[in-house]
C-alpha cells in the first residue's frame, strides 16, 4: 500500500536525513579566507550577490516569497523564504546583499556584513514534529485503508457477522470519510503547535493515535444505517 511505503520512508528515511543535515549544518566552520570557491562545499562561505528582482505574493492558499540574486561564482539564480520579512521586503533591483552558502545552496541572504538576516526554506530546522505528524498521518491512513477494507469483507462475506445495518456503518462517507478529516485535523493540530512550542516528537503519535481510535468507535457504535433512519422516520 502507497500510504504504509510513504510512512517508512518518512520515518525511516526523511526524518534521520534531516536531523543529520542540521547536525551538520550547526556543526559546519567557515571556509578558509584563501581556498578557492566550489560549487559544493562543506563549509560556509560569505558571499556577495546582486538583487535581480524580488516576488512577494500572499495568499490564502499560500504564499510565494522568492528572490533571484546573480553575480556569484556559483550559486547563483531564485531562492525561495517562508515569509516576506525581515529582508525580503525590504529589497529592490540592484541592491548588494550578503549571502551564506553551503552544500550549493543559499542558506542566509543579509543587507551588509553582520546586518540583518533573512533564512532561505533551504536552510535546515530543528523541526521534527512535522514530519513525525506527516508519517503518523500516513501510519493512520493505513492502519484505515486495513480496517475499512476487512470490515467491508466481512460484511460481503456474511451479513450474520455485521448485520446488514454494520454493512451500512462502514461506508466511506459515513465512515471512512469523518475519520480522515479527523486525522488530517488532529496530526496537523498536534504536529504545528509542537513545532512553534519545541514541543517533543512523540507527542503528536501519543495525542493522534488514542484521539482518531475513540473517533472510529463512536462513529462505528451511534451512527445510525441508513434504513434504520428511513423506517424511524
Amino acid at each position: 500500500m502507497i500510504p504504509a511505503v510513504g510512512c517508512a520512508l518518512v520515518l525511516a528515511v526523511w526524518l534521520p536525513s534531516d536531523s543529520e543535515r542540521y547536525r551538520d549544518y550547526l556543526a559546519a566552520e567557515p571556509c578558509p579566507a584563501r581556498a578557492t570557491a566550489q560549487a559544493w562545499e562543506d563549509c560556509l562561505r560569505t558571499v556577495p550577490f546582486t538583487v535581480e528582482s524580488t516576488k512577494i505574493k500572499s495568499g490564502s492558499n499560500g504564499g510565494s516569497y522568492k528572490a533571484t540574486l546573480s553575480g556569484a561564482p556559483f550559486w547563483n539564480g531564485t531562492v525561495a523564504f517562508g515569509d516576506w520579512g525581515p529582508v525580503l521586503a525590504r529589497l529592490v533591483p540592484g541592491d548588494q546583499v550578503i549571502g551564506t552558502v553551503w552544500r550549493g545552496d543559499v542558506m542566509t541572504v543579509g543587507i551588509g556584513e553582520g546586518g540583518v538576516r533573512q533564512s532561505t526554506s533551504e536552510e535546515p530546522r530543528d523541526e521534527p514534529q512535522m514530519t513525525v505528524a506527516i508519517g503518523t498521518f500516513l501510519g493512520l491512513l493505513t492502519l484505515l485503508g486495513l480496517q475499512f477494507g476487512a470490515m467491508r469483507l466481512a460484511a460481503a462475506r456474511s451479513l450474520g457477522a455485521l448485520g446488514s445495518h454494520g454493512h451500512e456503518r462502514v461506508t466511506w462517507r459515513g465512515y471512512g470519510k469523518p475519520l480522515l478529516i479527523t486525522m488530517a485535523v488532529v496530526c496537523a493540530g498536534v504536529g504545528l503547535p509542537a513545532v512553534w512550542l519545541g514541543g517533543p516528537t512523540w507527542v503528536v503519535p501519543a495525542v493522534a493515535l488514542p484521539v482518531v481510535a475513540c473517533t472510529a468507535g463512536l462513529l462505528y457504535r451511534y451512527r445510525r444505517p441508513i434504513n434504520a433512519r428511513g423506517r424511524g422516520a
